[in-house]
């Protein structure tokens, strides 16, 4: 049995991470700032894994201090703390770089120094920017639009050099557009089903920034979590960046549609300018999560909106 930290456990995707750990037995500790995480989170995690709420830490990730103490006796880190939004981080860079660089940082000499076996790091597609050819592979150069693609990058090759220079082990999961249970839709700055969901329950029309076309690879949070947990124990993969999502493609008109038929909403969108920062499409080539991680999807996206719907509106 191994004893985890998962730092951001408080929010949507470390809670499910926590959820998942508690199930299977394993000792967890969080650490978690609450800014956008939520101790109810941690609550239902526990609930869902019929296990005690695990050890809570709150504070900074980025404060060294504290970041020590939270590594101290811990086998395996999952880095998921982050200010997690592209329109934040072009409205507010400072504590985007703060939140994304600082504290990836600051708990990755944490990690170094109490002799943690390997972290695992929360990346993102938006790394990849703007780039035409698709899938989006892991080879493919860094093309940053926004501060948050930015300070992804920085922290992956934070990784990287901390895998160099120190043997740290080190394994960074690039997520493509993470959806479920637990998603906040009460903030502007909320993945767009948990908004569209949100909505469509209340009757209003959702906007649209942009001609709705752009396409993205959704992915429901239980694939992400296996493919995380995967990347903690799979042996030779040091140093690797590998996507983890459905290699599918859906346009937001498209999501509007099904999201709207699944709640029986009759409402059509507004249409506003596209944002700063935002990408135009995304899907993920997911051969290597499957040659290194043996992962493939357990949650077509259709099942995963439906479970979405479900816990959104309390029927589920």
């Amino acid at each position: 049995m191994a004893r985890f930290l998962v730092t951001g456990g408080a929010g949507f995707i470390g809670s499910h991470l926590v959820e998942e750990l508690l199930r299977r037995g394993e000792t967890v500790r969080v650490l978690d700032n609450l800014s956008t995480g939520r101790l109810a989170n941690l609550e239902a995690a526990a609930a869902a894994a019929g296990a005690p709420v695990p050890e809570f830490l709150e504070g900074d990730v980025a404060d060294h201090a504290l970041a020590r103490r939270a590594a101290e006796g811990v086998d395996v880190v999952l880095h998921q703390a982050a200010m997690p939004s592209v329109p934040r981080s072009v409205a507010d860079p400072v504590s985007a770089n703060h939140a994304n660089i600082d504290g990836t940082l600051a708990i990755l000499v944490a990690a170094r120094d109490a002799g943690v076996k390997r972290l695992v790091f929360a990346g993102s597609s938006s790394v990849y920017g703007d780039a035409l050819e698709m899938p989006k592979r892991e080879d493919m150069p860094y093309k940053p639009l926004s501060p948050y693609a930015l300070q992804k990058q920085v922290g992956e090759q934070y990784l990287q050099m901390f895998t160099a220079l120190y043997g740290l082990e080190t394994v960074t999961i690039r997520y493509f557009n993470v959806f479920g249970p637990r998603q906040d839709p009460g903030s502007p700055y909320s993945g767009v089903i948990s908004l569209f969901v949100k909505a469509a329950s209340e009757g209003r029309a959702p906007t649209i920034y942009g001609d709705g076309g752009q396409t993205r690879d959704f992915t429901y949070v239980a694939n992400v979590v296996d493919g995380v947990l995967r990347a903690t124990t799979a042996p030779g993969i040091s140093g690797q960046i590998i996507n983890v999502a459905t290699n599918g493609r859906v346009s937001l008109n498209e999501l509007w549609a099904q999201v709207r038929g699944l709640l029986g909403a009759t409402t059509t969108p507004v249409y506003g300018e596209p944002r700063a920062g935002d990408i135009r499409d995304s899907q993920a080539d997911i051969t290597k999560a499957a040659t290194l991680l043996g992962y493939r999807p357990i949650v077509p996206f259709e099942e995963g909106l439906r479970r979405t719907v479900a816990w959104a509106t309390g029927r589920g």
